[in-house]
């Protein structure tokens, strides 16, 4: 569907500027009207070739979803009506955010609620987000839901620009090393073969490797390519199968510093969430069921359903999620106490800031064994490489 960029004046003669999204102009004008707006300048955004093209560079990101819960948060606590806030947020700097916050405003002034609209976009907005939504409709106190959600989300994308920023040396370092072999092995070492073939040097066992590694990658070079291609592809869908998953769980939590910053990082959204829940009023079994379906892991996806079915069965949360080796002591410890207070909501935002902070730790851990190993091969490799290289040379300058 078309989006229209517009000018218009309000009832108290302002010039407002924005998007919306119709079928049609006049459809976009009848839209505008409704909203107590008189339109001065209407053009079409979307209306080219191209445009396939510009959304696959302006897809909605996770920080474009906190902007707007932050602004979304602000303008509510602020008295602004939930109908004016998202005409003000229509104006966004990502496209497809703008149309998203359009479909949003054009479902509530429809008589739609505010979580019905943002479940339409389960790809932007996870079933935890409208859940918490829904539950601060009910209550009447959607300003105090959006605002910890703000608060929560900031905090995790602070956690993944962390991540993120930790992981960058590494990464960079390990590309360049696979650009350089790759060059060295296609454009430099065929080179050097047809060299030392026009000498007739006799090669040492370094060097014929050496060659014999080049001479399969260029003669392949192609079908290295689609094969690397073609199990990627492969790779990702099997990963995105119940035992590809399973598997794939089993694997990454056995890795000796990775597994345990996966569990840690799992375990902080998980106390998180559970505690955003049961903090808005949604019930503890309701929670759990939201919960298990937004974790990022098979196994714990299976763990939490499971405990969730004892907790309903009458047994204690502690109780059930004690019995699962994913789950730590001090989990089942303070969620044991949280429910002998009555402020198991508290103690489980206590343990995300905990596991947290472990997280972090465990990147930090991470990243100070990765540079000396990284380090080491990247030794190891430029040693055989000058090796290869050096010996032949040597042989041949010692015959003259």
């Amino acid at each position: 569907m078309p989006i229209f960029e517009y000018t218009a004046k309000n009832s108290h003669y302002e010039v407002i500027k924005g998007k919306v999204e119709a079928k049609t102009k006049s459809q976009a004008v009848t839209l505008l009207s409704a909203r107590g707006l008189f339109v001065i300048k209407l053009r079409t955004l979307n209306d080219n070739s191209f445009e396939w093209f510009k959304q696959f560079f302006n897809k909605v990101a996770f920080d474009d979803v906190v902007n707007f819960t932050r602004q979304m948060a602000t303008m509510i606590n602020a008295g602004l009506s939930l109908s004016k806030s998202l005409t003000i947020l229509e104006q966004q700097h990502n496209p497809e955010m703008a149309k998203v916050v359009a479909g949003l405003l054009k479902e509530v002034e429809t008589g739609g609620t505010f979580s019905n609209a943002l479940a339409k976009h389960p790809q932007i907005f996870s079933r935890v987000y409208v859940q918490l939504v829904k539950a601060g409709e009910v209550g009447g106190v959607l300003d105090e839901v959006l605002e910890r959600l703000a608060v929560t989300m900031e905090k995790e994308k602070e956690f993944r620009a962390k991540t993120k920023g930790a992981l960058i040396y590494p990464a960079i370092v390990v590309t360049a090393m696979l650009i350089v072999a790759t060059i060295m092995m296609v454009f430099v070492v065929p080179k050097l073969t047809d060299m030392y073939k026009d000498f007739g040097a006799q090669l040492p066992l370094p060097t014929l490797i050496l060659m014999g590694i080049s001479g399969f990658m260029v003669k392949n070079f192609i079908l290295i390519v689609l094969g690397v291609t073609g199990g990627i592809f492969f790779f990702k869908n099997w990963a995105k199968t119940e035992m590809g998953q399973r598997k794939l769980d089993g694997w990454l939590f056995k890795l000796p510093i990775f597994g345990d910053l996966r569990k840690k990082i799992i375990l902080t959204d998980f106390a998180r969430t559970l505690s955003l829940l049961l903090g808005t009023g949604v019930s503890l079994l309701e929670a759990l069921d939201i919960v298990a379906a937004a974790m990022d892991s098979l196994l714990y996806r299976e763990a939490l359903k499971d405990a969730t079915k004892q907790v309903e069965r009458g047994d204690s949360l502690s109780a059930a999620v004690a019995k699962y080796d994913l789950f730590p002591p001090l989990l089942n410890q303070m969620i044991s106490v949280g429910e002998e207070t009555g402020k198991i909501d508290d103690v489980l935002s206590k343990l995300s800031v905990f596991y947290e902070s472990e997280s972090e730790q465990a990147v930090k851990n991470m990243t100070v064994a990765m540079e000396p190993m990284i380090m080491i091969v990247l030794g190891i490799g430029v040693g055989m490489l000058v090796i290869a290289v050096i010996l032949p040379i040597y042989s041949l300058t010692s015959q003259f």
